[in-house]
């Protein structure tokens, strides 16, 4: 499979860590002005999906295994 096959997963992947990050800045902002206590229960669940969207993995094509040296 070809690189160019794989950037679509690659983009969409990285695009939604990265707005799951924002999301928990966001939060972490408001909840120290505005909703301390509430606000960063919040966050932790966003932060745990956010880190959960970077280690997924993609399909078996689109995966870089450092084990196979071609």
């Amino acid at each position: 499979m070809k690189l160019s096959d794989c950037m679509p997963q690659r983009i969409s992947k990285f695009a939604v860590g990265m707005i799951l990050v924002a999301a928990a800045l966001a939060m972490t902002i408001i909840s120290v002005t505005i909703l301390p206590i509430i606000g960063l229960v919040l966050v932790v669940p966003i932060l745990a999906l956010a880190v959960y969207v970077f280690k997924m993995h993609l399909n078996d094509q689109c995966e870089i295994d450092p084990s196979k040296d071609n």
